[in-house]
């Protein structure tokens, strides 16, 4: 279209002539002299207009998309040391006036109307500091495990029975026949990794759930390993590892985004995390005067108050109850009624849950009854584990719920470009 660079380069290029292009975040007038404070993906530059016959002739407003050619200089009076000062300056496009969105760090409009105004709300400094950071734990998720040896693999996300049973699913006709959305990989990244050892995927999963609450979302982001020759321990081992990398990778590139968001001090947690086990856990709620008995699943106030009560940000819960977790966690031989499964609890929210999973046919097969569940319905899942399967372990991350906790936000919408849930479905 033209050739262009963005204003942090800009800034560094001074009195070269060159043309930068981006939003008009505000327009000051001094007399004589006028000022347009411009904006695009790598930050914002100070224009001063001298010449008034520059100014287009129609008035500039928030969020005018505009062109200006010009050159870089020296500035004691803007607050980035620089300004810009123009030859031309081109509208592109106008933006209608007044904004339905406040995208300043002034004020904040409601939840609910920067959503149903989302691009625009793209374009408030803390919306895109959250999906910049977004961004780098997905990178750095994919950076760590390619170099560790794992394969990417692509699921499909239209399955013809439920994943992990229950019935919070979403059907869908397909063709001459009934199929639903996908609540989970599981099936799928266990036949891979009983193939190629050692895999992980990036998908979307969907839950029929009717919550209401800020930690949940029908439509969220899976970031999923799975591994051949391995337990429930040395996939913790490898989470943890994960996690570190991605909070270190974000400490190390995102430092104007979390000080944007207020989490300039994210904290690193130390390898190996603490290991709790369940009936531990139980224990220290009960101790503390909790009404909770062994077999119960832990409310969200819970997961904070066993943050507290362990003393660290980043911990494992494990050796479930089998009845609290999927027919393919892994019983313990000598205590049938305990799984080896896993939840990792970081900033008081849990983030990732595992398994050991069952490899053995018959032992499926018995675990389907107990969760009353038909195997039949199962077959060609059992199927897969008939022909050499390796025993394998795996977890799942939710993407959503990290950068919930990194951001030092409140509400998972926050954190979704594009929140489904009970009430949403657009944009």
């Amino acid at each position: 279209m033209f050739d262009r660079v963005y204003i942090d380069e800009a800034k560094k290029r001074i009195g070269e002539k060159l043309t930068i292009a981006g939003w008009v975040i505000r327009t000051r007038d001094l007399a004589k002299i006028k000022f347009i404070l411009l904006r695009d993906k790598s930050g914002e530059i100070q224009i001063t207009i001298k010449d008034l016959n520059l100014m287009p002739s129609e008035n500039l407003g928030r969020e005018d998309v505009v062109k200006v050619t010009g050159e870089t200089v020296q500035s004691n009076i803007a607050n980035a040391g620089v300004e810009f000062i123009p030859e031309k300056i081109d509208v592109l496009n106008k933006s209608k006036q007044p904004l339905p969105v406040d995208i300043t760090q002034q004020t904040q409009s409601e939840l609910e109307t920067r959503l149903n105004w989302r691009f625009l709300d793209f374009r408030n400094p803390q919306t895109r500091s959250i999906f910049i950071i977004q961004n780098k734990i997905l990178s750095s998720f994919r950076e760590y495990l390619t170099n560790n040896g794992y394969i990417e693999f692509q699921p499909p996300c239209i399955i013809s029975s439920a994943s992990e049973g229950g019935a919070e699913l979403f059907s869908i006709p397909y063709f001459e026949k009934k199929a639903f959305l996908a609540q989970s990989p599981q099936l799928y990244k266990q036949m891979t990794a009983i193939s190629f050892e050692k895999v992980f995927t990036i998908t979307p999963i969907w839950r029929a759930e009717k919550f209401n609450t800020p930690t949940h979302l029908n439509e969220i982001r899976q970031m999923d390993i799975e591994q051949a020759f391995a337990d429930d321990e040395t996939v913790m081992q490898v989470l943890e590892k994960v996690l570190v990398h991605i909070l270190t990778e974000i400490k190390e590139t995102c430092s104007e985004e979390l000080k944007i968001l207020k989490q300039e001090n994210l904290e690193i947690p130390k390898i190996p995390f603490r290991r709790v086990t369940y009936t531990e856990a139980i224990q220290m709620l009960q101790n503390i005067g909790e009404q909770i008995v062994w077999g119960d699943d832990f409310t969200k106030p819970q997961e904070k108050l066993l943050m507290e009560l362990v003393g660290e940000k980043a911990f494992f819960l494990k050796d479930w109850p089998g009845a609290q977790k999927a027919f393919y966690a892994m019983p313990y031989e000598n205590n049938p009624d305990v799984v080896k499964a896993f939840d990792c609890i970081y900033g008081g929210i849990e983030i990732s849950s595992g398994t050991q999973r069952i490899h053995i046919p018959e032992l499926l097969r018995e675990r389907l009854k107990f969760k009353g569940l038909d195997p039949e319905d199962f077959e060609n899942y059992i199927e897969a584990f008939a022909y050499g399967a390796p025993p394998h372990a795996g977890w799942s991350i939710g993407l959503e719920r990290i950068t919930m906790i990194i951001t030092g936000m409140t509400n998972i919408r926050e954190c979704a470009m594009f929140p489904r849930d009970r009430e949403r479905l657009t944009p």
